[in-house]
């Protein structure tokens, strides 16, 4: 079946106070989404995000992000006030996100906010710690503890709770009990909020489409809980890390830094830890995009102490194996493999082993050369076309700084005609492609330039943050979605 959706981030959304979340306009975006014809949402990922603001590096793999619960869904049950909201001074730039305000102002606001619920005496509550147990209480812990030292890395706790000792985890239990429950309250609001916003989004025909990164962030709850997953010497410091080779874009390669997992110990446990983490994307998504597959086919380690990727060499992942498990668990599952980048050709039949759709980017295609797999005309029916991810600059923007030459090439293949709509001639060429899938960045809809672009690789402090304007999907641009998705064959009815 021919589908097509739009790729938004929850903190783009449009808000009154500072940040996407799960508020009204969400609800307005689904209401968009149903009347353009479209069948997906695709999001980015929803963890806590940590240092950088990155949802690709978060301080849990199960936690939610605290910024996406709605505020005002906690005045409508009267934890808080709007002057509460207002007082603590969220709303910066109507078009992008104020990290350090939000962080500032969110924290207290909800602190106010939990100690007016009493959510101790509410039987949904306590049913929701006790079925996420598992991960909930560890993380909240984890968070009161890196609260009271100020944000410090655990590896730089006393040894006693940094190697998690019992009579260390009891004391810290009781010595943090208040910022625990507070850390669960706010969990419990994202998971209700969510749930109540998602199945609105299924009754009216809309899926969601999830992304998570292949690693965890070091420190994170997942490498406090549970090291034995991770390739950590005796006092927890990484041994390898993850990254990427130099290459024609980054002469020293990519230094990610996220801790490498131990796959033999998670091959002996039958995968535990990856069907605890697919489990509960099941729950939170319909399809899920995982960032960096390649991983699982060859991974690339660094050595610790390395500040590039420049030493780094190439090991095996799992490979098949991992899916062939996470089948016996779930059947067939809805993944969509992110392929990009230099792939083996290892890489491409693990691909075709596990039939999931991977990825094309239009962007990628439009330099001068029949040979390009990205251009449209070779795409196979089971992939997913991009116009662009998240990484990349929006369309306008990078179709500005291109080449005389290589807009000539476009002008030829994509038959432009007015280069000030030039975002539709990739769009359409998204669209009438044989992709059984087609997500399109809601930047490239809106035609917006560079000043609206979410993520520039390898860079720290200006990412993560545009938010788009309320209003910005008018009727005119709907209809016309709606009518471009009809014409190729992508409407949902």
């Amino acid at each position: 079946m021919r589908t097509s959706g739009v790729l938004l981030p929850i903190t783009s959304l449009p808000s009154e106070y500072g940040i996407g979340c799960f508020d009204e306009e969400a609800y307005t975006f689904v209401d968009i989404l149903k009347e353009a014809g479209q069948k997906y949402w695709q999001v980015l990922p929803f963890g806590h995000t940590s240092y950088g603001d990155s949802p690709y590096q978060s301080f849990s793999t199960f936690a939610g992000n605290p910024y996406f619960v709605s505020l005002k869904e906690l005045i409508k049950k009267g934890y808080i006030t709007e002057a509460d909201c207002e007082a603590a001074q969220m709303e910066g730039h109507p078009e992008y996100v104020d990290y350090e305000r939000i962080y500032k102002g969110r924290y207290k606001v909800l602190r106010k906010a939990f100690e007016k619920s009493n959510i101790r005496n509410e039987w949904e509550y306590r049913k929701f710690v006790d079925e996420n147990r598992s991960w909930l209480i560890d993380y909240a812990l984890f968070m009161a503890i890196k609260d009271a030292n100020d944000g410090d890395s655990f590896i730089e706790w006393d040894d006693d709770i940094k190697l998690r000792k019992p009579e260390a985890l009891n004391h810290y239990h009781e010595k943090y009990k208040e910022d625990v429950e507070f850390y669960c309250f706010i969990q419990y609001e994202f998971f209700r909020q969510w749930e109540k916003l998602k199945k609105y989004a299924n009754d009216n025909g809309i899926s969601i489409v999830g992304d998570i990164p292949i690693y965890v962030a070091y420190d994170s709850a997942d490498v406090w809980t549970h090291p034995e997953l991770f390739q950590l010497d005796e006092k927890l410091v990484p041994i390898k890390v993850a990254g990427c080779p130099p290459d024609a874009f980054c002469e020293d390669g990519q230094l990610w830094g996220n801790p490498l997992y131990k796959w033999d110990y998670h091959k002996n446990t039958g995968f535990r830890w990856w069907k605890d983490r697919i489990r509960a994307c099941n729950k939170l998504y319909d399809l899920v995009r995982i960032d960096h597959f390649r991983g699982f086919d060859e991974y690339y380690t660094i050595p610790f102490e390395d500040e590039t990727a420049r030493n780094g060499c190439w090991e095996k992942g799992p490979g098949i194996d991992l899916f062939n498990e996470l089948n016996r668990e779930f059947g067939k599952m809805n993944i969509i493999a992110e392929d990009l980048g230099f792939l083996t050709d290892s890489v491409r039949q693990l691909l075709k082993d596990t039939a999931f759709p991977g990825m094309k980017v239009l962007q990628f295609a439009m330099y001068e050369g029949s040979d390009n797999e990205y251009l449209p005309y070779r795409y196979p029916n089971n992939c997913v076309v991009y116009t662009g991810t998240h990484d990349n600059d929006t369309l306008v923007g990078w179709y500005d700084k291109l080449d005389e030459s290589s807009k000539k090439f476009i002008s030829d293949y994509l038959m432009v005609e007015d280069e000030s709509k030039i975002h539709f001639h990739f769009i359409k060429a998204a669209l009438e492609s044989v992709a059984d899938y087609c997500i399109i960045p809601a930047q490239d809809y809106l035609g917006l330039g560079s000043e609206a672009r979410i993520n520039t690789p390898s860079t720290v402090g200006d990412n993560w943050k545009w938010r788009m304007k309320k209003g910005a999907f008018d009727e005119k641009l709907v209809a016309k979605m709606r009518r471009l998705a009809t014409i190729y064959g992508r409407t949902r009815g």
